[in-house]
């Protein structure tokens, strides 16, 4: 299980490896956004389905993003919905990454674990996933509308290198590197 005592841990794991001087040197969790597209959706119904599912598996209300700039060709203007996020700390974040590592992830097709190229530059990874249905909060029977969603995780790590001995550390599933 994935708690805050585990990332706590990750000064005596990773102290070594990175020559850490102080406690609070060693990487964090910070935040979770979760965030999806309504699509060109002018159907009120899909909109209110995908804000509806958001809430369901994070268990917190999403934010709705609005366009910044009218675009003809997509009909769009500005102000429209486009999107929801829902940005996640403290104890639901460390219960929703319990869930997405050992439940969601898992129930993916063909899953062989995570690129470890997705971890970027700032230490955070970002994780794509096509169907939102292999969460247990959505039921099987509700399934005519699937949609994808991103999911970010955040950390205070400086580098890639300790970004990825990190995300393994708390139990994320990263290919082996070659």
């Amino acid at each position: 299980m994935i708690t805050k005592e585990k990332q706590a841990s990750t000064f005596e794991t990773l102290g070594k490896e990175f020559k850490y001087k102080n406690i609070h040197e060693s990487p964090k969790l910070m935040k979770i956004i979760v965030s999806s597209g309504v699509g060109s959706a002018k159907d009120k119904a899909r909109v209110k389905l995908v804000e509806d599912r958001l809430a369901r598996i994070t268990g917190q209300k999403p934010a709705p993003r609005s366009a910044k700039q009218s675009i003809a060709q997509f009909k769009v203007r500005e102000g429209d919905v486009v999107g929801y996020q829902v940005t996640l700390r403290g104890t639901r974040m460390y219960e929703f990454l319990d869930k997405l590592v050992h439940i969601a992830l898992p129930r993916t097709r063909d899953f062989r674990g995570l690129n470890a190229t997705a971890i970027d530059e700032m230490g955070n990874i970002t994780i794509g996933l096509k169907e939102h249905s292999i969460f247990p909060e959505v039921a099987d029977e509700d399934l005519k509308d699937i949609f994808g969603i991103a999911i970010t995780l955040v950390t205070t790590a400086k580098s890639k290198p300790e970004a990825e001995a990190f995300f393994r550390h708390l139990g994320i599933p990263l290919k082996k590197t070659v």
